[in-house]
């Protein structure tokens, strides 16, 4: 059996008090919502911190505001089942109530955070694994070692980010905003995620992440899809976010009859950061949206994508799949 390491436990009941704690607690000290990433990595020594610092309970991280007219605030300690069942995530923003639903199991969306979900720790095949498993092999690049498994010769991590929802913020133009007790900010989604395993995001160690801003539904619309093994559990071994906004308000039925005026193509669980492919959103802008047009997106998406082996399924398989589901995102939004 995999035990926790010795913590100790800390639960702020304000936002002041819990960055505090952390500017006091250093690098050795971290925030925790749900837990759902932190304790499996802490259980097998990936990550060991001495403070743990919960956030369940600061009302701040807790609600959900606004609309689609004029943007949606949803706190960072909001749960994945309540992403899923509020009525106006689900009218406004179906794309995020979708995605999340693909998200672990009923069980585990009752206790992870969509605030969980965009901080996901990068995953490979030769990290996850318990502490013995990894010592037998000797450590990887990203905890502990000095070299990645996954490309022996490369001096940089290769973990891969997986996270649903991640590449649909970055589609969408979502913006997250930072508290520490030097102040808060704002990141925009698209710059928040950095291509090193390790590495992975553009945020301080101090910082806690309050609430996640998504832009008003001013005529655009977004899906995501999503391959996995199990069709019930599983992270994503490719995560496809199609973004598109129309020159004009299309009536159902009449979407291919407009021209594209904007969008975004993203590809999640095949790299450290999500992959932007402006070839593909390139092919669709100015145009309308036809059958010729979103393969000419697929195509692009394939050449882009250059998954490695350190996920599930054999990786030149997933690379064609980044097609097959690219086009299946953009016929969704047809």
């Amino acid at each position: 059996m995999m035990r926790l390491p010795k913590f100790s436990y800390r639960v702020p009941r304000t936002l002041a008090e819990a960055v505090k704690i952390v500017a006091d607690g250093g690098p050795e000290a971290q925030f925790v919502a749900g837990g759902t990433d932190l304790y499996p990595n802490m259980k097998r020594r990936q990550q060991m911190p001495k403070t743990v610092i919960s956030v369940m309970r600061l009302p701040e991280l807790n609600q959900v505001s606004g609309a689609g007219v004029q943007g949606l605030v949803i706190g960072a300690s909001v749960t994945l089942t309540e992403i899923c069942e509020n009525e106006i995530i689900k009218r406004d923003y179906p794309v995020i109530a979708s995605a999340a639903r693909t998200i672990s199991t009923p069980i585990l969306r009752n206790m992870g955070t969509i605030g969980g979900n965009m901080l996901l720790d990068t995953r490979c095949n030769y990290y996850d694994q318990n502490y013995e498993w990894r010592k037998a092999i000797n450590f990887c690049l990203k905890k502990d070692g000095d070299v990645c498994w996954v490309a022996p010769g490369s001096s940089k991590c290769w973990a891969v980010q997986s996270s649903d929802l991640v590449p649909v913020m970055v589609a969408i133009g979502a913006k997250f905003r930072f508290v520490s007790t030097a102040g808060e900010r704002m990141v925009e989604a698209r710059d928040f995620y950095k291509d090193d395993g390790i590495d992975y995001m553009n945020k301080r160690s101090d910082e806690l992440l309050v609430d996640i801003h998504l832009p008003a539904t001013n005529g655009w619309r977004a899906s995501y899809q999503k391959l996995r093994r199990r069709g019930a559990f599983d992270f994503p071994v490719l995560g496809v976010a199609a973004y598109v906004q129309y020159d004009g308000a299309p009536s159902a039925g009449e979407a291919s009859a407009l021209r594209v005026k904007d969008a975004k193509i993203v590809l999640g669980g095949i790299a450290p950061s999500p992959v932007q492919v402006k070839e593909a959103a390139d092919s669709l802008i100015g145009k309308s949206l036809n059958d010729d047009q979103i393969h000419a997106a697929a195509e692009a998406a394939y050449v882009k994508a250059r998954p490695l082996d350190n996920t599930d399924f054999v990786y030149q398989w997933r690379k064609q799949m980044a097609r097959e589901y690219t086009l299946r995102a953009l016929r969704e939004l047809m």
